[in-house]
């Protein structure tokens, strides 16, 4: 039995059991992530796993099923069990649910993958590792860690209206992190990100990153915190890293534009939405240096695929265009209860998770300006960079970030170093206040956007690049 066999098998039995909407993805997982610290490598993970997942809607109400078995039998019981559940939830007084129309798929797509990130000998990857982390020990890190994932993934979609999608999905990346410990003080430094960097790559994504080379820097960087003056308190033009101002993005953009947020349908892990719909396409969200782009066709970026898990073709579209609020992060059933003609942006953390609205490749177009150009028209600001806290509330409205380095911008140029950068804004008067925006956008990778009960992991995207902000409060403890 193929498993577009046992997917189709599945949605047939929905139908038969009422559904008069099901759709079915069968996939196949496999996990590696390896850690070292010190100059020793301290764990190694390996998972693989297989599975089916069904969704069947009978009148108002979803229903979800799935089961680690491939056989018809199993498929087809995943089905009737999918419909059953789907009509008890419809039992429920609620808002009617339709989907978005959408013309039936049948396709195949591969992230790109010059090296598989698999057939890397461990004892290669683990060599590379235990010399970033020994090289880190040797510039006088306390602590030493390095750190690689990887995913390898590969689906099966059927729906009732058609469509037959096959997807292979190889994702990769890691990164370094040197802590130094003083009289009272620690701090720590890492390389790309606090969490390593991450996208739809091969292992050539992380060969890239020469994290042995970058070793010593961070470390000599930790020590150099431990004495560094604190970040000052008050309110100052900051300019903010591309690795920083992809935490940004996706905290006090990203999830607020997720529609399910909006809509009310969804406030686990990170709440609701501060946007009313009924304002799209007219609030003014940032500067006109703003431009944000919903964009899952970005060859290697982490949020990228072929097709979302409705079986919705992977599109570009504009979010916030010349700073004003113009798109949402969708799918074909919040769509239509919006008003709205486009879906795309829903997956599912593994096959025995229901797909939701999740964020794909939610980013900065790039801008006129350059980092240089920044600092050398900032006569009295801060440069802050990689994220070393984060706090916003329920609404993704008010936030505070701490960063783990900061330099005073004095005159035009790069000053004193900084320890414990701190800042913290209203997210449409920070993005309005964005006066200058570099072009070089990078696509910064985030492996851990948690959402929904029970909890979900989701894969997204940030493209982003330096930026300068006026009128940010800094220095705020807390």
């Amino acid at each position: 039995m193929t498993h577009f066999d046992a997917a189709t098998a599945a949605v047939e039995a929905a139908l038969a059991a009422g559904a008069r909407y099901a759709d079915a993805r069968v996939m196949h997982r496999r996990y590696e992530s390896m850690s070292a610290r010190n100059g020793e490598v301290e764990a190694l993970d390996q998972d693989e796993d297989a599975g089916i997942g069904v969704r069947a809607l009978v009148g108002s109400g979803w229903g979800f099923y799935a089961v680690p078995d491939l056989s018809d039998a199993a498929a087809r019981g995943a089905g009737t069990a999918a419909a059953t559940i789907a009509a008890a939830s419809a039992q429920v007084p609620g808002p009617g649910i339709d989907l978005v129309p959408a013309a039936a798929r049948t396709g195949s797509w591969a992230s790109r993958c010059e090296i598989d990130p698999l057939s890397v000998s461990l004892s290669d990857k683990g060599d590379l590792l235990v010399s970033a982390t020994a090289a880190m020990r040797d510039h006088g890190a306390d602590h030493a860690e390095g750190l690689y994932q990887i995913w390898d993934t590969r689906k099966w979609f059927v729906s009732s209206e058609g469509h037959r999608i096959d997807q292979h999905i190889r994702e990769s990346g890691g990164g370094i992190s040197a802590t130094a410990i003083g009289d009272g003080e620690t701090q720590r430094r890492s390389y790309p990100s606090y969490r390593g960097d991450y996208g739809t790559r091969g292992w050539e994504l992380v060969a890239g990153l020469d994290l042995v080379a970058h070793a010593p820097r961070i470390a000599d960087e930790a020590r150099a915190l431990l004495t560094a003056p604190r970040c000052p308190t008050g309110t100052t033009t900051v300019i903010i890293g591309g690795e920083q101002l992809a935490l940004q993005i996706h905290e006090s953009v990203g999830h607020a534009i997720e529609l399910d947020r909006i809509l009310g349908w969804e406030a686990a892990f990170a709440g609701t939405s501060w946007l009313d719909i009924a304002k799209l396409g007219s609030l003014r969200y940032g500067s006109e240096l703003m431009n944000i782009t919903i964009d899952p066709t970005i060859p290697g970026a982490l949020g990228s695929f072929g097709y979302d898990d409705e079986g919705t073709p992977a599109a570009p579209r504009d979010a916030v265009r010349d700073g004003i609020w113009v798109g949402v992060l969708a799918g074909r059933d919040s769509a239509a209860g919006a008003g709205l003609d486009y879906g795309g942006s829903v997956r599912a953390d593994g096959w025995a998770r229901i797909p939701m609205v999740r964020m794909t490749n939610v980013g900065l177009r790039p801008g006129p300006h350059s980092l240089d150009e920044m600092i050398a028209a900032t006569d009295d600001g801060i440069y802050m960079d990689l994220n070393r806290s984060w706090s916003i509330d329920d609404k993704r409205l008010n936030f505070q970030f701490g960063c783990e380095i900061g330099w005073e911008v004095k005159g035009g140029k790069l000053g004193r170093m900084l320890r414990n950068p701190t800042y913290t804004g209203i997210g449409p008067q920070f993005w309005q206040s964005m006066d200058m925006l570099s072009a070089e956008i990078r696509p910064w990778g985030t492996p851990n956007c948690g959402k929904g009960q029970p909890g979900q992991v989701g894969h997204t995207g940030h493209p982003a690049a330096p930026a300068r902000f006026t009128n940010v409060r800094v220095g705020v403890r807390g």
